[in-house]
């Protein structure tokens, strides 16, 4: 009986413009569900999605919701709430208070700030880079004298009048939010904690309550434009978001789950919506599908995989590698540079609300850089936008159909869409349906190159990897944008327009606890330097494992269930960027055991860039500890079932419709996704398609669904 279902599992990934759900039961079995997110109130979004996504197992979510939320384990959140603060500047008046001498650093940023996301050719004009407004005025900034060296060591005492001077300033100004940030606290923190102290002081004697946010607390790594930067967003975005995580929090709790809404983290899996560096989950919505690529190449057996999202502004290719996904120290997102171990995710502009115009005097196709979002939305919406998108040739090319879109929810205009195109294919002549299959041509080949790119720059070829296609609009150009890649496997699954929210479910509840070191491990290092560079390390993750033990206590963690794990951020000699390395030893205690963190290094290190790019005479720098906690959380399970016949059942056969193909109309079979069952194929020319989401298979293509329910393309 459908009421029976046991729901253990609810993965969110809220959007920009739709909220996507996946509720999971005692089984492992899965459905999906959609709804328009709401800005103001994302708890609404929420609910709505759920409704959505239970009612494909025939439950009234408003009246069994009661009933069905007790037996939830959780409850995973990923979205662009705190991004959308920060975008649009709705967050927290807050101060700073610096060493003196930065109080200008927002102005100057980091040099490639002003051009972080931006396209190869605006990178070389000047006039094209704008630096980030500074998200705290110049006023509101305090700097005071006190330093300490590279080397930890105090070099000017702190001018403790100072401190009580800035404070009165900024709680003067109606500041309650402060940022403590100097230079070189992530090695000795002695200052920010003193400053802290008398801060606190200053604003008990006038009555008022503040929130201190303390560098060296949150975020104790080298880079101090990016450190500032991730303490700022915490203070100026992090707990504004709080609040809407806390209302979705509440209305679940309202209706009976037990347990805290947990967020998904930038270098993947989960924390509690209390989590106190809240700004680590900045990054989380596109990397869900990151890890349920990983999550499904663990399942299926496949070791690199392509992961390619595409969705209404952008197409994000990230790697899976060896089984890994690859990460990075530092992100990059609306131009701010944050010190945040990331998942690695590459965007360009490629989506399918990208406008498409005509240069009148080039006479060339443009496709963007801008994006019409879903408010107006393209064309087709008929909500005000008259700028043909790449949407719009979609659907005046047949292949996307204008009376089931969103299941037939969302009713689309193809006239509207037709104009729109007609009037961009006059300015060079030609008829509306060629323009609008170039405008397909055109963006396909910017994805096919991307895709070359992402894997060639770690020294791999398409050869190497497989790849799997996601996102509401993932499926409809993956034919196209995979031609003439030598890739061992092109699929995609059903479920493929959640496949983010999906991904949100696969993860386990882990935390990282970092801090930079300055260790130095010179080429041929005898057994004393390696001892001594051992003590620092194992001083190091001491430090980190107490807090690390702190959190998951009043967490309510059993310690019987953690799983800990020592973690090491190690390069080259002269290198600038670092790899995570997780140490095969707990600990330090001979010259032995570093020899194993370093061969674990290079082991790594020629998997991402080759064997010959290793150069141990360089000798090794360690810049950062860590340590990672891990709490294994149920899972869906990947469906495995027995293999059918080729000829799909009668009642996925929807019937046919014309395509423009090649410049000429043709009759395309149409068949239902969901109805379609394990080994069952679909060849070519025909059109697979579900409530929300298209998968054209081209003339010579055919589609093999396997035991999993993965689509592949053969």
């Amino acid at each position: 009986m459908i009421q029976e279902r046991t729901c253990k599992i609810i993965g969110c990934d809220a959007g920009g413009t739709m909220t996507d759900m996946v509720v999971v039961d005692e089984t492992g079995d899965f459905r999906v569900g959609k709804a328009a997110t709401t800005p103001k109130d994302e708890s609404i979004g929420y609910w709505e999605s759920l409704i959505d996504a239970t009612s494909y197992w025939g439950i009234d979510w408003q009246k069994q919701a009661k009933q069905i939320l007790p037996d939830v384990e959780s409850c995973v959140y990923s979205g662009t709430a705190m991004l959308n603060v920060l975008l649009t500047r709705r967050g927290k008046n807050v101060g700073i208070i610096c060493t003196k001498g930065q109080e200008d650093v927002l102005l100057h940023e980091r040099s490639k700030s002003c051009v972080s996301g931006y396209s190869y050719p605006d990178r070389l004009h000047t006039a094209a880079h704008v630096h980030n407004r500074p998200l705290v005025p110049k006023r509101l900034i305090k700097g005071v004298r006190e330093r300490i060296s590279v080397f930890g060591e105090p070099v000017i005492p702190l001018y403790e009048h100072e401190v009580v001077e800035a404070a009165e300033e900024l709680l003067a100004e109606g500041i309650h939010d402060i940022v403590i940030w100097f230079l070189q606290a992530y090695i000795n923190p002695a200052h920010e904690k003193l400053t802290a102290e008398i801060v606190r002081e200053v604003a008990q004697k006038k009555g008022v309550d503040v929130t201190l946010y303390v560098c060296h607390e949150i975020a104790p790594i080298m880079r101090e434009v990016s450190r500032l930067y991730s303490v700022l967003w915490q203070a100026y975005g992090a707990e504004p978001a709080r609040k809407q995580l806390l209302s979705v929090e509440k209305k679940l709790n309202d209706n009976g789950f037990g347990s805290n809404l947990q967020v998904v983290l930038a270098s993947g899996g989960v924390a509690d919506a209390r989590y106190p560096r809240l700004f680590e989950a900045c990054f989380s919505g596109p990397i869900g599908g990151i890890f349920g690529g990983q999550f499904l190449a663990e399942s299926m057996g496949v070791e690199n995989l392509v992961c390619a999202d595409l969705g209404g502004t952008s197409f994000d290719v990230g790697l899976i590698m060896h089984g890994q996904a690859v990460t990075l120290r530092e992100v990059e997102l609306g131009h701010f540079i944050l010190n945040i171990p990331s998942v690695v995710m590459d965007s360009i502009g490629a989506g399918m609300g990208m406008f498409s115009t005509v240069d009148p005097e080039t006479r060339m196709i443009n496709l963007g850089p801008g994006s019409v979002g879903a408010d107006p939305g393209p064309v087709c919406y008929d909500m005000g936008n008259t700028t043909a998108t790449v949407m719009d040739c979609s659907l005046i090319l047949g292949i996307v159909n204008p009376d089931y879109y969103l299941g037939g929810k969302v009713k689309l205009r193809t006239d509207l869409a037709y104009d729109a195109v007609k009037q961009q294919a006059d300015v060079l002549g030609i008829d509306p349906y060629r323009y609008a299959e170039g405008v397909l041509e055109i963006i396909a080949q910017r994805m096919r190159e991307h895709i070359k790119t992402v894997i060639a720059v770690r020294g791999y070829s398409p050869a190497d990897y497989h790849l799997i296609g996601y996102g509401g609009a993932g499926p409809m150009l993956l034919a196209a944008y995979t031609e003439g890649l030598p890739l061992k496997g092109v699929f995609t699954v059903p479920w493929a327009a959640a496949f983010s929210a999906y991904g949100c479910c696969t993860l386990d509840l882990v935390t990282r606890y970092q801090k930079s070191t300055v260790i130095s491990v010179p080429p041929g290092a005898d057994e004393n330097t390696k001892a001594f560079i051992g003590s620092i390390v194992n001083a190091t993750w001491d430090e980190l494992e107490q807090r690390a033990w702190q959190e998951k206590d009043a967490e309510g963690c059993r310690r019987e269930d953690v799983r800990m794990e020592q973690i090491a951020y190690l390069r080259y000699g002269m290198q600038l960027e670092d790899l995570e390395v997780v140490s095969p030893v707990s600990r330090i205690n001979s010259a032995e055991d570093l020899d194993k963190l370093i061969a674990a290094f290079e082991e790594f290190y020629a998997k991402v860039y080759t064997e010959g790019a290793k150069a141990p005479e360089m000798g090794y720098g360690i810049y950062e500890l860590g340590i990672r906690t891990t709490v294994v959380k149920p899972k869906p399970r990947l469906p495995k079932l027995p293999l059918e016949g080729k000829a799909p059942g009668g009642d996925a056969f929807k019937g046919q419709r014309k395509v423009y193909v090649a410049g000429e109309w043709k009759t395309a079979n149409i068949y239902e996704m969901d109805l379609l069952r394990p080994g069952n194929e679909v060849s070519g020319l025909a059109i697979i398609e579900s409530p929300a989401t298209t998968f054209p298979v081209p003339e010579g293509k055919t589609v093999r669904m396997d035991e999993h329910m993965a689509l592949w393309l053969i």
